[in-house]
């Protein structure tokens, strides 16, 4: 028989193979993780015609003389180069950015190994791939801890029940507040309101509209006395009851102070107290008498402030005077500005360089105190002092002065005793028991380390996701499910953390493409399909000349 017949039925078996694996590849043109194959022909075996001879000195030597029995399948390889990666928006989705493997267990511990991060958590608390097999790698904790193929469990701590509770710094004093009951309905927003429009006899009110399951707004009464915050505590959980038409259902709220040494002066502290935010010297006030204080005094002139550094010390009954001085040894003229209070003095001159309206302190030459007045200017002042009295004519003289203005009062700069108090935001208050992974937010870091968002602990631990590398990747064996197995030519597993030990680290929210060039694929089908027309074509022929053979014989 004609050996071109069986070399063209090797060809066409062959590229049939060709087609088989560019068909497969095709299909998983959209599989997260696939690797491509490529099949790869070699020629078989020879019959030798005639041997190749050596030359000589006379004659040149010859070539062998073969013919060939056509082509096989020499291998089949994997294409192990990376894709490029697909965003997605499920943070347990995880695509590897460099060398290495994910590394799953089935349920009769095999190990597989794959590209494809398409991970979950089942109800036991197992970290899963898409085949419901386990992610191996580090349970618990991995500060410290080497690679490793263990199955990832992952536990939560039981929440610790906890009242709500928070603490404010206002003027270097720490404010808590603290809810009575282990519960979230604690987490609420409190607001002090000083309130001027409160009857007499409402200390501290609540409104039924303005206590919700987030905020509580506190009412105190400006003129009301409190004698210590647990008076102030007291008073305020009464009016959370009234609103509520019952308990709250984080029981009271406790107010304290540290420190609280002279916290609250012998008399107590009144509503405006509790809410006022001036910290450190409460300003006086200097008073003129009731029908002075619209039109002034000397020309409108008015009481503006006292001193609070050095504090206005003077208090009691005021009576204030001007005086006018003529212009004398290099002293400009001027009026004379004098208050005098319980005894003690303060001056200010107004001189006739202050043509337009001002201020001018009055002091009080030892303590250094002293009260600021507002005045119209000096030509004011003189014209004020022509319609002060009938008899000031012409201009004054050294020594005309108004006519004394008394019936004021006074009162001293002192010492704050503001605490004020103003929002307060209380938080992590529970119930406590048991924690579900489903409760917490997870996120898994570059490093493959697995974190969880606990209510008391914050962020905490619960594992990590190590990879593997290979000596000879392409050694891997596929075993379907987007699986890799281990071979003889692949070399053992060698774990590390992911970007560690030449691997990548880890992208979250992204997935693996498969690594198939459809353009390349189309291309190969069509030298394929040619390949195996052009072996049919052989096979044709050579039946046409053994026809011809059979023919001879007719």
């Amino acid at each position: 028989m004609l050996r071109s017949l069986y070399s063209a039925v090797s060809g066409m078996k062959s590229h049939q193979t060709r087609l088989d694996v560019i068909g497969n590849n095709i299909a998983n043109v959209n599989t997260y993780g696939f690797k491509s194959s490529r099949s790869r022909f070699q020629d078989v075996f020879y019959q030798t015609l005639s041997s190749a001879t050596a030359g000589s000195a006379t004659k040149g030597g010859t070539n062998a003389s073969q013919v060939g029995y056509g082509a096989q399948l020499g291998g089949i390889d994997l294409n192990m180069t990376r894709s490029a990666f697909q965003s997605t928006d499920n943070a347990l989705d995880l695509a590897i950015a460099g060398e290495g493997f994910f590394q799953v267990m089935d349920a009769d511990g095999n190990v597989y190994y794959t590209r494809a991060g398409v991970l979950n958590i089942d109800p036991n608390g197992n970290l899963i791939d898409a085949n419901g097999n386990i992610v191996l790698g580090v349970s618990g904790d991995p500060l410290g801890k080497g690679p490793s193929s263990d199955r990832i469990q992952l536990t939560v701590p039981d929440v610790e029940p906890t009242r709500a509770t928070v603490s404010e710094t206002i003027n270097d004093i720490v404010f808590t507040i603290t809810a009575e009951n282990t519960t979230d309905a604690g987490n609420v927003i409190i607001n002090f309101l000083k309130d001027t429009s409160l009857p007499d006899g409402s200390d501290v009110v609540v409104r039924a509209d303005e206590i919700t399951s987030t905020s509580i707004t506190v009412r105190v009464n400006e003129t009301a006395v409190f004698t210590d915050l647990d008076d102030l505590s007291a008073k305020m959980n009464a009016a959370i009851s009234t609103a509520k038409k019952g308990a709250h259902p984080a029981g009271n709220f406790t107010i304290s102070a540290e420190p609280d040494d002279n916290l609250f002066p012998q008399g107590g502290l009144t509503g405006a107290e509790i809410c006022g935010t001036n910290y450190h010297i409460k300003e006086g006030s200097v008073k003129l008498p009731q029908a002075s204080e619209s039109k002034g005094i000397f020309g409108r002139m008015k009481p503006k402030s006292v001193s609070v550094d050095p504090p206005f010390t003077g208090s009691g009954a005021v009576t204030f005077d001007a005086v006018y001085h003529e212009a004398a040894n290099n002293n400009l003229a001027n009026w004379t500005i004098t208050a005098t209070v319980g005894g003690k003095t303060y001056t200010g001159v107004v001189t006739s360089n202050s043509t337009t309206a001002k201020t001018v302190l009055l002091k009080n030459d030892v303590d250094g105190d002293y009260i600021e007045m507002s005045h119209p200017g000096f030509d004011a002042l003189t014209s004020a002092w022509h319609k002060d009295d009938a008899a000031n004519t012409g201009d004054p003289q050294d020594g005309a002065s108004f006519k004394q203005v008394t019936g004021g009062s006074a009162s001293p700069s002192t010492e704050s005793n503001d605490i004020g108090l103003k929002s307060f935001k209380l938080a992590l208050g529970n119930e406590g028991g048991p924690q579900t992974i489903g409760s917490c937010s997870i996120a898994i870091t570059a490093s493959g380390v697995i974190e969880a968002t606990h209510p008391n602990l914050g962020s905490w631990q619960m594992g990590r996701i190590d990879l593997v590398t290979f000596e000879n990747p392409a050694g891997l064996e596929e075993v379907g499910s987007s699986y890799f197995a281990a071979t003889a030519n692949s070399g053992a597993a060698t774990s590390a953390a992911p970007g560690t030990g030449g691997t990548g680290a880890l992208k979250g929210s992204a997935l693996e493409m498969s690594n198939v060039d459809i353009s390349t694929e189309f291309s190969d089908m069509i030298v394929t399909e040619r390949g195996f027309q052009a072996n049919s074509r052989i096979i044709t022929v050579s039946d046409e000349i053994l026809n011809e053979l059979i023919n001879l014989k007719r």
